[in-house]
C-alpha cells in the first residue's frame, strides 16, 4: 500500500494544546507522514525538527490562497525548508471557478505561485470540495479548471468524500487524473448532501431505533459509505505517491485523535 499521512487539521484541537505530544501520538498510531495546515506557531526549522524526531514526513501543506498575497517568496521558502514537496490550496470562492468572473485572476495567481514553487521543486495542487461539481456546458467546473490550467502548473488533490458528495464515483474520478494526482485525500462520511454539511457535525445522529440517520457527518475511514479498497487501488494505478487521511470533525462520540487512530487501524488492515 502507498504510505499514509494525516492532515493535521483533523487533530487541530490536540495540536493547539500540545503539538509535540500530538505528533508523537500520530507517529505511534502508525502514520508515515503529515500534511500541515500552517506552522503552528513554529518556524519551519523548528517544525521540521519535531517531524524528524517522530519520523513523520512533511508530505504536503494546505496553504490558503490569501496567504500567498503577502511575502510569497518567504512563504514558499519556508515550506521548502520544512521539506514539503507539494502545497495544496484547500478552498477557493466559487467565483474563482471557470465560467465565473474571478477565474481569469485566479488562473493568473496560480501561474505566479507555481512559478515561485518550481524554484524549490514543489508542486501546487488544488483540494476540491463538492461545489466544483456543478456543470457548465456539460462538464464539471472542476474538470474545466484542470482543462484550463496546465498540469505543469496545477495538480489535483482529490478529496474522495467531496467527490462522492458531488455525485461522482471517487475511484473512477481519481483514475481519470492519472499522472496528475501526487496525493489523494481519504475521507469517509455518512448521510446525504444537505445544508448542514459545512456545519461539520460533531456527534453521530441516531434515529429512535438506534440506526444511523441520513444526517451528514464525517467519519473515520472504514466507518462510513466509502469503498476504500477500490479507491486505494485507483490511487495506486493513477500514480499517487501518498494517501492523506482527513476528518474535518470527530464523530461517533470519539475524540479527534481516537478517530485518527480508527482510520489508520482500518487502512492498515486492507
Amino acid at each position: 500500500m502507498l504510505p499514509i499521512a494525516l492532515q493535521l487539521y483533523s487533530v487541530r484541537d490536540a495540536a493547539e494544546q500540545d503539538l509535540e505530544k500530538t505528533l508523537r501520538a500520530v507517529h505511534e498510531m502508525g502514520y508515515d507522514g503529515v500534511e500541515t495546515a500552517g506552522l503552528y506557531g513554529k518556524t519551519a526549522g523548528e517544525l521540521k525538527a519535531l517531524l524528524e524526531k517522530y519520523s513523520l514526513t512533511p508530505v504536503s501543506a494546505h496553504v490558503g490562497l490569501g496567504e500567498f498575497e503577502g511575502d510569497m517568496q518567504g512563504l514558499c521558502a519556508a515550506y521548502a525548508e520544512l521539506g514539503c514537496k507539494n502545497l495544496s490550496i484547500p478552498h477557493i470562492d466559487a467565483s474563482c471557478l471557470p465560467t465565473r468572473d474571478g477565474f481569469a485572476e485566479f488562473k493568473k495567481k496560480l501561474t505566479e505561485i507555481a512559478k515561485e514553487l518550481d524554484k524549490y521543486g514543489i508542486t501546487l495542487s488544488y483540494h476540491n470540495h463538492d461545489f466544483e461539481f456543478e456543470k457548465a456546458d456539460g462538464k464539471y467546473l472542476l474538470d474545466l479548471l484542470y482543462e484550463e490550467v496546465d498540469e505543469k502548473i496545477l495538480k489535483t488533490q482529490i478529496d474522495v468524500c467531496w467527490a462522492a458528495v458531488g455525485g461522482v464515483n471517487p475511484a473512477d474520478y481519481v483514475l481519470s487524473y492519472s499522472g496528475r494526482c501526487p496525493t489523494v485525500h481519504l475521507k469517509d462520511y455518512w448521510g446525504v448532501k444537505g445544508e448542514n454539511m459545512y456545519a461539520f457535525i460533531d456527534d453521530a445522529k441516531k434515529d429512535a431505533a438506534g440506526r444511523d440517520s441520513e444526517e451528514f457527518e464525517f467519519r473515520p475511514c472504514g466507518y462510513g459509505k466509502q469503498n476504500f479498497p477500490e479507491i486505494i487501488s485507483a490511487a495506486e494505478k493513477a500514480g499517487a505517491k501518498w494517501l492523506i487521511v482527513e476528518q474535518d470533525r470527530p464523530s461517533m462520540g470519539k475524540t479527534s485523535l481516537e478517530c485518527a487512530k480508527m482510520s489508520i487501524d482500518y487502512l492498515k488492515e486492507i
